[in-house]
C-alpha cells in the first residue's frame, strides 16, 4: 500500500512540472472534449429513445411503420399480448436458444457454405463458445476472424446477433423501467414489440449512420474476401478484405466488441485514422449514455436520471486519469516524459486515445480494444479489471448497464435507509425483502462468477502451459480472461490461451448464466415494483437525488467490488506493480 501511495505521489509532482504537465494535459482535454461532445449527443438521442421505447413515432421516422407492422404480422399474435415476467422470459430465452442453435451449427458447417475465402469448420467446443459469446453480448472470440469464419458466417451469423444481442438489453431494460413507472399492474410491456422498435428506430438507423462515416476513413467495406499481392520481399501474401464496416458500426453501438479482424480496432482496416477512433469510441458510450437520459425522461424526474450519470462519469474519468498516469508515467515510472509506455498501442493513437478506449471498453461491456492490454503497466491495466469487476454498471452495455447500476442503487436505497431510520423507497415505491433478494442476484452473480472462473482456471493441471508469462503477470492475465467472460466484456490480455476445450466449456457456461441470471431477476423484480402503489414523499422519505446519496452510491459500488476483488488484484496486478524492476 505504501509502494503504490507513494507512486502517486511522485506521479502527481512529476504532473505538476511544466514538461510534464503539458503532455499529461493535452491527454486530459482530449478526454474532456470526448466527454463533451458524448453528453451533447445523448442528451437529445435518449429522448428519442423513450420516445420510441413508449409507443411514440416521430414523424420524420413512420416511413419505418410499415415495416414495423410487417414483423408484427409475420411474429404473429404472440406481439400483441400483454407480458408477465414469466411470458416476458419466456420470449428471452426462446430468442436465445433459437439463436444459440442457429449460430452454432453455422459456425460448424461453415467451411461447406458460399460465401467468401475457403475456410474450415469450427469444433464443437470452440462453436459453441463463439455462439454463447455473441448472443450473450460479450464477443469472446478465441480465434482470429479473418482467418476462421468466412463472410457469410460474419455477416450472416455474428452482425445479425450484434443486433439481436443488444436489442434484447434494451428490451429487458424497458420492462424494468416500466415495472417501475407503473401503479398495481403486473405486465411490463411485450418483448417482440420491444425487440422491433428498438431494431428498426434505434439500432439500425445509427449502425448505417456510423458505417458510413467510418466507410468515409477508409474502413473496409466489400463482399470480397481479398486479393492477392507481392510483398516488398517479393512474396505472394493474400490481403484479406470483407464487409467490415457495417460490422464494426453495430459492434460498438451495441457494446458488442467482436472484431472482423484479429487484431479488432487496432487493425488499420477497422480503424485506421484519429476520426475513425473517435467515432468507433463514442459509439462505445452513446447508447449507454443516452439510456441514462430516456430513464430520467421516462420517469418524469430528471434528478434521477442525473444521480446515475455523474457516478457513471465520475468513475470512467476517474479511471481515464488512473490509466493514463500509469501508461504516461512508464514501466520504470521516474521520467514521464522519457519512460512513457508506448508498448502495445498503435503510434496513431497514442497514449491518450488508447487510455481513453481501454476505460470505455471495459466500462462500457464492449470489450473491443486498440491497444495490447496485456502491454499496459500493472497498474494501467488493473483499472479496466477493475472496471469489469464492478459489474459493468458505468455506463456498461446497451440496457443491461442501466439495469444492473438500478440495482445497485436499491441496494443503496435500502442500506440507508437502514442506516438513518428512514423508509427504504424509490421512485414511491418501497424496497422489500423480495427486491433486494433479486438486486443481490444482479449484483452477485457476475461476482461469484469471476472468482469461481478464475479457481477453475487456477487449479487446472495445464494452466501454465495456457499462460504466456508467468508469476503476478500470468496470474494477471489468467484473472482478466475470468473477469471478462463473468462480465460479458469479451477482450482480454491475450496471454492466456483461449483455444482449449477446457476453457471454452467454461467460458460458455459462466458467459450464459452471467447474462440469464440478471435478466431472470431484473425481470421479477421489475413485475414486483410494478404490483406497488406509490406513497407519497414526507419528510421521511429518503432523498435519492442529493449530494449525500451519490456519495453513498458510489460508496456502496467501490465497497463491493474492493471487498470482493482485493485479494485476487493483490496476487495479480498490484505484485506484479510491487516487483516491477
Amino acid at each position: 500500500t505504501f509502494r503504490m501511495f507513494e507512486f502517486w505521489i511522485d506521479a502527481l509532482s512529476i504532473l505538476v512540472s511544466v514538461q510534464g504537465g503539458r503532455v499529461m494535459m493535452s491527454f486530459v482535454f482530449q478526454g474532456l472534449f470526448f466527454f463533451f461532445v458524448l453528453l451533447i449527443l445523448a442528451a437529445p438521442l435518449g429522448f428519442y429513445i423513450k420516445m420510441i421505447m413508449t409507443g411514440e413515432t416521430p414523424r420524420f421516422v413512420r416511413f419505418i411503420q410499415p415495416i414495423e407492422r410487417g414483423f408484427y404480422r409475420l411474429i404473429g399474435s404472440e406481439s400483441q399480448r400483454k407480458m408477465s415476467a414469466k411470458r416476458y422470459l419466456i420470449s428471452v430465452l426462446g430468442l436465445g436458444i433459437s439463436s444459440l442453435l442457429f449460430l452454432t451449427v453455422l459456425l460448424m458447417v461453415q467451411g461447406w457454405l458460399p460465401g467468401g475465402a475457403k475456410v474450415d469448420n469450427l469444433s464443437f467446443d470452440l462453436a459453441l463458445n463463439t455462439a454463447v459469446s455473441f448472443i450473450t453480448n460479450t464477443n469472446w472470440q478465441a480465434y482470429s476472424g479473418e482467418l476462421a469464419l468466412s463472410n457469410s458466417t460474419q455477416v450472416f451469423g455474428l452482425t445479425v446477433q450484434n443486433f439481436l444481442s443488444a436489442a434484447v438489453g434494451l428490451a429487458v431494460l424497458c420492462a424494468f423501467i416500466r415495472g417501475l413507472v407503473q401503479k398495481k399492474e403486473s405486465y411490463l410491456g411485450n418483448f417482440w414489440q420491444d425487440m422491433v422498435r428498438g431494431l428498426l428506430y434505434i439500432l439500425l438507423p445509427l449502425s448505417t449512420i456510423i458505417a458510413i462515416l467510418l466507410i468515409s476513413q477508409g474502413v473496409v467495406q466489400t463482399f470480397s474476401s481479398g486479393m492477392a499481392y507481392n510483398s516488398l520481399e517479393g512474396e505472394n501474401l493474400w490481403l484479406y478484405l470483407g464487409p467490415v464496416a457495417s460490422q464494426v458500426a453495430i459492434k460498438q453501438l451495441g457494446t458488442n466488441g467482436g472484431g472482423f479482424f484479429g487484431a479488432n480496432s487496432a487493425h488499420p482496416f477497422e480503424n485506421p485514422t484519429i476520426f475513425s477512433n473517435f467515432i468507433e469510441n463514442l459509439a462505445i458510450l452513446l447508447l449507454p449514455a443516452a439510456l441514462i437520459f430516456a430513464f430520467g425522461f421516462w420517469v418524469k424526474d430528471w434528478k434521477q436520471g442525473r444521480t446515475i450519470l455523474f457516478v457513471s462519469l465520475f468513475f470512467l474519468f476517474a479511471a481515464f486519469l488512473g490509466v493514463l498516469i500509469s501508461e504516461n508515467y512508464g514501466p520504470i515510472f521516474n521520467d514521464v516524459v522519457g519512460s512513457a509506455n508506448m508498448e502495445g498501442k498503435e503510434i496513431r493513437f497514442g497514449i491518450g486515445w488508447s487510455s481513453l478506449w481501454a476505460v470505455s471498453t471495459t466500462a462500457a461491456s464492449n470489450g473491443s480494444v486498440n491497444a495490447m492490454l496485456d502491454s499496459f503497466t500493472p497498474l494501467g491495466g488493473a483499472v479496466p479489471m477493475f472496471l469489469m469487476q464492478l459489474g459493468e454498471i458505468i455506463f456498461g452495455g446497451v440496457g443491461s448497464g442501466l439495469y444492473g447500476m438500478l440495482a445497485f442503487l436499491l441496494l443503496a436505497v435500502f442500506i440507508a435507509g437502514l442506516l438513518v431510520g428512514r423508509t427504504p423507497e424509490y421512485l414511491g415505491k418501497k424496497i422489500e425483502a423480495f427486491d433486494i433478494k433479486m438486486a443481490s442476484l444482479v449484483i452477485l452473480t457476475p461476482l461469484l462468477l469471476t472468482l469461481f472462473g478464475a479457481m477453475a482456471l487456477a487449479m487446472h493441471p495445464d494452466i501454465l502451459e495456457w499462460l504466456t508469462n508467468k508469476g503476478a503477470h500470468g496470474f494477471s492475465e489468467l484473472l482478466y480472461g475470468a473477469t471478462s467472460l463473468a462480465n460479458n466484456n469479451g477482450s482480454a490480455f491475450n496471454g492466456l490461451l483461449a483455444d482449449t476445450p477446457f476453457l471454452n466449456v467454461l467460458g460458455s457456461g459462466l458467459m450464459l448464466f452471467s447474462r440469464y441470471i440478471p435478466i431472470i431477476a431484473v425481470l421479477f423484480l421489475a413485475e414486483n415494483m410494478g404490483r406497488k402503489k406509490k406513497v407519497a414523499v414526507n419528510d421521511g422519505t429518503l432523498s435519492t437525488v442529493n449530494p449525500t446519496f451519490v456519495t453513498m452510491l458510489m460508496i456502496v459500488i467501490l465497497v463491493i467490488g474492493a471487498l470482493s476483488f482485493l485479494p485476487a488484484l493483490a496476487l495479480g496486478p498490484i505484485a506484479d506493480f510491487l516487483t516491477l524492476k
